[in-house]
């Protein structure tokens, strides 16, 4: 009996160490879903420098990169800078108008925050390091406009020559490509840093975590029904999984990928035909690291014919406050992309694609929850 009596002691010490003790506020979410959560941090992650690119972590370089970030000294016309897409005030991403309406892009302008911990880089992976996706928008006929044969010549007669000749030796002694390449990793040292902070979910998840009870029951109940649907009914972590909330690979979102009449956005399966194509890849002499990780990746992915109208599925960090939404920017609100899903039209999935989506049939009150919970995921 005594031996009884210890053993029934023993659980309910063990009960009540992993039960929450709950005071006026509670608790919605199940044991099992609390576990779940613990998948999405701890934020921000254990940060290491890049091995492909020297110049990541250097306090100097981030400096140089973020004086290039800042000017319009890389643009063909020279009144166009990396800011004018990606703004600060608007979160790094300023949407498919490129700022003061200079220029309509086809897609949705990413933000770049907690861009260094990506994989694959912009909606199409065309990318696979973040100095190569540095580069694109300089030479490109669409944004920047400044050809590579011009970029040494502006480079020398700046302010940014004594920088690059102390980072990377003397120019002329360099062909276009290595002077964009180098442009370019100052670039990516720069946007290195651009990470968000803790928001109100992590502080939940450290909580909970810790078994702090008294913090975690701080979390709204809006906030906590939403993460419910998030974890549960909605699957929506299956894609948007981990610390980043996003597993970085490539889904259909069931959003039409026709740019205008005649015109489609082929995603992915362009992507991976850019990509095979880039002399800049991991796989390629330009990546500084003498081991080449990762440079697997590119020669291991293959075209198929169900990447087409798929896209990389974007990080869910700091979401409220990077509208508008999707690869075209068609949605304009969260409480949009919510309800996309609810009431998603399967018809318009590849039919020999993945069989993820589903219409979630929400309600208007678990539309405002999950929200509410997407919300909780932005500073």
């Amino acid at each position: 009996m005594r031996l009884l009596r210890l053993l029934l002691c023993g659980l309910l010490a063990e009960l009540l160490l992993v039960t929450p003790v709950l005071a006026d506020n509670t608790l919605l979410l199940t044991q099992s879903q609390l576990s779940q959560l613990q998948a999405h941090g701890p934020w921000p992650p254990v940060i290491k420098p890049d091995p492909s690119n020297r110049l990541s972590g250097n306090a100097e370089a981030i400096e140089f990169g973020r004086r290039l970030f800042f000017s319009t000294r890389l643009s063909g016309d020279n009144a166009t800078s990396c800011v004018s897409c990606h703004a600060p005030e608007d979160a790094f991403a300023s949407g498919r108008v490129i700022k003061n309406g200079l220029l309509e892009l086809d897609r949705n302008t990413l933000s770049l925050f907690n861009v260094r911990f990506n994989r694959w880089f912009g909606w199409d992976g065309s990318n696979d390091n973040l100095w190569a996706q540095s580069m694109r928008p300089i030479v490109s006929t669409q944004e920047m406009k400044l050809p590579k044969q011009a970029l040494r010549k502006v480079i020398r007669e700046s302010t940014f020559l004594r920088s690059y000749q102390h980072f990377f030796g003397e120019i002329s002694a360099h062909d276009d490509d290595l002077v964009l390449v180098n442009i370019a990793k100052a670039l990516a040292a720069y946007q290195e840093t651009l990470i968000t902070k803790k928001t109100s979910f992590d502080k939940f998840r450290e909580a909970v975590a810790n078994k702090n009870w008294t913090n975690a029951t701080q979390y709204p109940e809006s906030a906590q029904r939403g993460l419910s649907i998030f974890l549960g009914k909605g699957n929506c972590s299956l894609c948007h999984s981990g610390p980043l909330f996003s597993n970085g690979e490539f889904h259909d979102a069931g959003v039409p990928y026709f740019i205008r009449p005649g015109v489609v956005d082929k995603g992915r399966h362009q992507g991976i035909i850019d990509l095979k194509k880039s002399p800049f890849t991991l796989a390629s002499d330009y990546n500084d690291d003498l081991k080449k990780k990762g440079a697997w990746a590119v020669k291991k992915v293959a075209r198929q014919h169900s990447n087409f109208g798929i896209f990389r599925v974007p990080g869910l960090r700091n979401v409220a406050n990077t509208a508008p939404y999707m690869h075209d920017g068609s949605l304009e609100t969260l409480e949009d992309v919510v309800n996309h899903y609810s009431d998603i039209n399967i018809e318009r999935l590849h039919a020999d694609g993945e069989a993820i989506l589903k219409p979630l049939n929400l309600s208007s009150q678990e539309v405002a929850d999950l929200v509410s919970f997407l919300q909780s995921l932005s500073e």
